[in-house]
């Protein structure tokens, strides 16, 4: 018997789609991202050191790109549902490769911001448009959720890979190097992704540039006035002006998605709990995941007295742990439901950073870190891998690319003012001296986790309390 379903209307000439190799390309592009920002991540004290920085402006450093990303993020998803996810994707990734170059190259501090604004501009089209031809491709709620492990597990191999590559990089060739290492497989997935994915065509919309504009300035000003609250006192004018500033934006924002006949965000969509409950988390898990790869590698080398490749070795077992649980989060959400599965996850990564937080030992490394690390890298693989499901598993035609983008700008936006807001707690515990109290650094991002841990709980209740009343009517 033959199958008579008809396939997806796409302008290709490919007869099938080999989902597997499509797969991987596109999960690539996820796998360098996820690279290079371990590796800067790692590669911090050695350019805070090459470029003569303080550690707010290495602070504003990674939020530049975290800025960029986040506010564009919804942008690059509508224009992967407008004008075709692959076509998007491609343009993305050549922005990014070439803004990667630029933070090569980069001899001063504001050179570098400038590069890191680059990449997370093709990084905001570049992930919502893998996403979207992800959930083209896989079209069932149940493959969607198999494919999403095998994202996770591949994002975990570039953390893995990152962490430990970033420090053996930076230490024998320099912290440049960690911008070059994502070129080449940037160049694959564009090759894989051009070979195997077919061009679905985009549907017929306008973009909300204004939405865009307002919601890019709104974090950048929130980001502003919380980092220059670090370096010179929460009375100091940066701080009083950039954060109402940002306050407002954002207020204007949802006033412009409001009046939109093409908003970045239907606010419909907002009242659907599910999104609502992954959004929520997402952002508290950005929040935390940010701040704790900024501080983490500085720690390590500023009070435990490690080197960079030390560093990056020893954070070994979070990233094997984050691919582990990744590949293990679709089981675990088949058996227990994901109502329950994302408290279990936000729950391991709590006791994880609080098990960091009182660490007792004063250098080099120990049994408290391997067994914070642990609990981390679990927490985290099963937490993304399980939030981005609630999202956008249920997709519905043409909602793949909005619901991509906004769970990931939950994430990024999330980093973005998580990061500033901690740094400036961080480095204003100092006494102003521009150093960073770590102690106080992880157990901030404890409290935000307790927070994001009520949320999935509440958010998980009301999920069962929908499913009984559906099987009971």
């Amino acid at each position: 018997m033959t199958d008579r379903t008809a396939p997806p209307p796409v302008q290709s000439s490919y007869p099938r789609i080999p989902r597997g190799l499509a797969l991987t390309g596109l999960a690539t592009s996820m796998f360098l991202i996820i690279l290079d920002t371990a590796m800067v991540n790692l590669a911090g004290s050695a350019i805070r050191d090459g470029l003569g920085l303080t550690a707010a402006e290495l602070a504003i450093v990674v939020d530049s790109y975290l800025v960029a990303f986040a506010g564009l993020l919804l942008l690059g998803g509508r224009l992967a549902d407008v004008l075709g996810a692959r076509r998007v994707f491609t343009a993305g990734m050549v922005l990014y490769l070439a803004a990667c170059a630029v933070c090569a190259l980069a001899v001063t501090g504001p050179m570098l911001i400038a590069g890191r604004i680059g990449q997370g501009v093709g990084a905001a089209i570049v992930v919502p448009s893998s996403l979207a031809l992800m959930l083209a491709i896989y079209e069932s709620p149940a493959a969607r959720t198999r494919a999403l492990g095998i994202w996770g597990i591949v994002s975990g191999a570039g953390s893995l890979l990152g962490i430990f590559a970033g420090g053996l990089l930076t230490q024998a060739v320099g912290w440049q190097s960690v911008f070059w290492a994502p070129v080449p497989f940037g160049l694959l997935s564009m090759l894989i992704v051009m070979r195997t994915v077919p061009s679905f065509p985009g549907r017929p919309g306008r973009f909300d540039l204004a939405g865009a504009v307002a919601i890019t300035v709104g974090v950048s000003a929130l980001a502003f006035g919380m980092v220059a609250a670090s370096e010179a006192g929460w009375s100091n004018p940066g701080t009083l002006v950039g954060i109402p500033v940002g306050l407002a934006a954002i207020a204007a924002f949802i006033a412009a998605e409001r009046r939109s006949t093409h908003p970045l965000v239907p606010l419909g969509v907002l009242r659907r709990g599910p999104i609502v409950t992954a959004s929520a988390v997402m952002a508290l898990l950005g929040a935390t995941l940010t701040s704790l790869f900024f501080f983490l590698p500085l720690y390590q080398q500023d009070v435990l007295g490690m080197t960079p490749a030390a560093a990056g070795t020893t954070q070994t077992p979070i990233a094997v742990m984050l691919i582990t649980c990744a590949g293990l989060a679709p089981a675990l959400t088949n058996r227990i439901g994901l109502g329950r599965a994302l408290p279990v996850a936000v729950a391991l990564l709590l006791a994880g950073i609080l098990w960091l937080a009182i660490n007792p030992v004063s250098s080099g490394y120990s049994v408290h870190l391997l067994g914070s690390f642990t609990l981390i890298g679990a927490g985290l693989g099963l937490g993304i891998v399980n939030a981005t499901t609630m999202a956008v598993r249920d997709s519905g035609e043409g909602e793949s690319g909005l619901l991509s983008g906004l769970v990931n700008a939950a994430q990024q936006l999330g980093g973005a003012i998580g990061l500033a807001a901690l740094a400036g707690i961080a480095i204003g515990a100092t006494g102003g001296h521009g150093d960073i109290d770590f102690t106080t650094a992880f157990f901030s991002q404890a409290a935000l986790m307790a927070v994001a841990l009520v949320v999935a709980l509440a958010g998980g209740r009301r999920s069962r309390e929908r499913a009984l009343a559906a099987a009971a009517s």
